[in-house]
């Protein structure tokens, strides 16, 4: 195929897709090259705004590791995690709402009993966190697993803290009987997403802050049950309404109560001012 024009060559690398075995591969791949060679042509892309594309793109993969996920985080950031989290999560009433899984989540957290602190060692104003994973009708599910992390008080996770060895701040505690849980941590507070990288950059050139209000991450899981991944957001955080990377949804924004040294309601004695914070997911059934 030769002698190709700008107004020919879309359709000639279209025809390329024809003999793709996979049609869902065919499809997604069709929409991208349609929609890329059209953004080409709306804002008549220069040479050298091209190179700079590939650079940038090179640049977010070099930053990638096993404790960051640069693409991750671009995805966030320009509000592609949500619009497919969406698309793929339009829970019924009652349900917990999803949100973004963010590039610091890690696997293996350990296991925790209920009423232990995640937060163990760590400066900061302690808070417990409560609540029940429940059914749709409001019934408890014993055994549900949360697997829940957060960034320390000075706004930074485990993975970026090179003087830490092994997994902090996060864990896994399960429901009981009557589909409770409980564990202590420190009140969690709003933080910038890292800057320091090529999505960083596009932030500042977009004229945007980069940060995140203040929350803790929780993935819930049961069996027979629709998993969900979401955050418990600080009710009053200043950024709620302008989330670095649009995860914000009213129903996931909580009260962090603060109370004066004595017991808690767990029976433990707080010789510190503390806060509680209870919250109840809600899982649908499994789809069939």
């Amino acid at each position: 195929m030769r002698n190709l024009t700008e107004t020919n060559l879309t359709d000639a690398v279209l025809a390329k897709l024809e003999s793709a075995p996979n049609l869902r591969f065919r499809q997604v791949m069709s929409s991208v090259i349609t929609h890329l060679h059209a953004c080409i042509r709306e804002v008549e892309l220069t040479e050298a705004e091209w190179f700079a594309a590939i650079q940038f793109l090179t640049a977010v993969g070099k930053k990638c590791d096993d404790k960051r996920q640069e693409f991750i985080l671009l995805s966030d950031t320009l509000g592609a995690s949500m619009l497919v989290d969406a698309m793929n999560h339009r829970t019924p009433a009652g349900a917990t709402e999803s949100t973004v899984l963010g590039p610091f989540h890690v696997p293996g957290a350990p296991a925790l009993t209920n009423g232990a602190n995640v937060a163990s060692g760590f400066p900061g104003e302690p808070a417990l966190f409560s609540g029940h994973v429940l059914t749709m009708e409001g019934n408890p599910i014993a055994g549900a697993q949360l697997d829940v992390w957060q960034a320390d008080a000075e706004g930074l996770y485990d993975v970026q803290r090179s003087n830490l060895n092994g997994r902090q701040l996060r864990g896994k505690v399960h429901t009981n009987e009557q589909g409770k849980f409980w564990f202590w941590t420190v009140r969690p507070t709003a933080y910038p997403v890292p800057t320091d990288g090529p999505v960083g950059q596009i932030l500042l050139n977009m004229g945007r802050h980069p940060y995140r209000p203040a929350h803790i991450h929780a993935i819930v899981t049961a069996s027979g049950y629709e998993p969900v991944t979401t955050h418990v957001f600080a009710e009053g955080d200043q950024y709620l309404d302008s989330d670095a990377v649009f995860g914000v949804k009213d129903s996931l924004v909580v009260k962090f109560a603060r109370h004066e040294p004595g017991a808690a309601p767990d029976g433990t004695v707080m010789k510190q001012p503390y806060f509680t914070v209870a919250y109840d997911f809600g899982l649908p059934a499994a789809k069939a």
